[in-house]
């Protein structure tokens, strides 16, 4: 097939990606093999990933912290875009694909590496994802797919890795598939396939049960500076900071859970839960702020947009000329979102209660009904006439 002498594979420790460093070096005849786990704030203890990695046969095993770049890069824009998938999903691991895919990029080119490899079947988004964004980023890079070709069952592939001394799990794994990092979690497999089912309590982790949530509301402020959030209750936070202590106080309330069917990029229909406090409450605000501060004929251009920059994401294409263009335009939109929204957190609901910029575009004078309106009243009518028109004369010629 063409295969690579040296190659970077994107790896997290678990069964697929282990044995695809035996894999790739005795079926493929790579002779190198260097891994890549990024610390996306998942969490895990990564220094043992990173030994299991050189146990199970890699000849260097890197590690990158990326956590604030993600939030920067990443994350911000999507919250700025309001990006929200078929409405609902904030794209969490679709947003940290992209940036994987960079500093795999980037360590095949240190390195001397002819190509890039990673773990992800023939049936997700995700490989889709990592072979169109290496691409963007080096068209010359290979681009391979162990797990898409090898045919081998769940159990077949553990019993492959420990003819390599890749030891099996060593308890029983659980039945669901977790994908984990700073934004959420997606939680799918098991019972979940079937849509009818009600996921058990047991799935959550970032995002109490009502009957467990506080029994009087909270109230939090966030601050926006260009549409970024820069400030949580009147101080100011750092990236990753602010993430955290959001997802930690939304989920407190039993805030961020999404159950849904989703339509895949690959043309399936699939079952996914996710957990995303701190970015559905950030987009909520933030989509808040934009109503006070952007004038209406930009708040109705860009929610079709928003659309296509969502679409855009959660397909792979972040490194696009189409991603690019809209970046400028969303960019351009962001200059006065600056301001505060206040949100009442309670029992699963978050609800934007005020709001407030140097930039609003509301004026009390014009909007009160009491004795200090300044709207010409005399002016509406001959602004009726004349919006009216078309339709008038579409009346008139129908009658006649």
């Amino acid at each position: 097939m063409g295969r690579a002498k040296k190659v970077v594979l994107a790896y997290s420790g678990g069964v697929d990606t282990s044995v695809c460093i035996p894999y790739l070096k005795h079926e493929w005849g790579v002779e190198e093999v260097i891994t890549l786990a990024a610390d996306l704030g998942q969490g895990d203890e990564l220094e043992p990933v990173r030994e299991k990695a050189l146990n199970s046969g890699a000849s260097e095993s890197l590690v990158a912290d990326v956590k604030e770049s993600f939030v920067k890069d990443y994350a911000f824009a999507a919250i700025q875009a309001n990006a929200l998938y078929e409405n609902r999903y904030p794209l969490g691991t679709a947003l940290a694909r992209p940036l994987i895919a960079k500093v795999l990029v980037d360590a095949a080119h240190k390195y001397g590496a002819d190509a890039i490899a990673h773990g992800c079947t023939g049936k997700g988004n995700d490989q889709v994802r990592f072979d169109v964004a290496c691409a963007a980023l080096d068209p010359n890079l290979k681009i391979l797919a162990p797990a898409r070709e090898w045919g081998m069952s769940r159990e077949e592939t553990i019993a492959y890795g420990e003819k390599f001394g890749i030891p099996s799990p060593v308890k029983k794994s659980s039945p669901y598939s977790i994908d984990k990092n700073l934004l959420g979690r997606s939680i799918e497999a098991g019972i979940l396939e079937d849509p009818a089912v009600e996921p058990l309590e047991e799935i959550y982790e970032m995002t109490k049960a009502i009957a467990d949530t506080p029994n009087e509301p909270e109230y939090i402020e966030i601050g926006f500076t260009r549409g970024i959030p820069t400030s949580l209750n009147g101080t100011a936070k750092n990236p990753v900071e602010l993430i955290e202590q959001l997802n930690q106080v939304v989920g407190n309330h039993g805030i961020g859970r999404i159950d849904m069917m989703e339509n895949r990029l690959v043309g399936i229909k699939s079952r996914e839960i996710y957990e995303s406090p701190a970015m559905l409450v950030l987009i909520q605000a933030h989509r808040d702020l934009e109503s006070l501060t952007l004038t209406a004929d930009v708040t109705h251009y860009k929610r079709g947009i928003e659309e296509s920059y969502t679409q855009i994401v959660y397909n792979g294409l972040w490194y696009s000329p189409l991603k690019s263009a809209l970046d400028a335009f969303i960019q351009n939109t962001q200059e006065r979102v600056v301001g505060t929204v206040r949100v009442k957190l309670f029992k699963g609901n978050a609800s934007v209660v005020g709001r407030w910029s140097d930039n609003s575009l509301y004026s009390p004078d014009l909007a009160t009904y009491g004795s200090e309106d300044q709207f010409d009243h005399k002016a509406a009518e001959g602004f009726i006439y004349v919006w009216g028109l078309p339709t008038r004369i579409w009346a008139q010629q129908g009658r006649s």
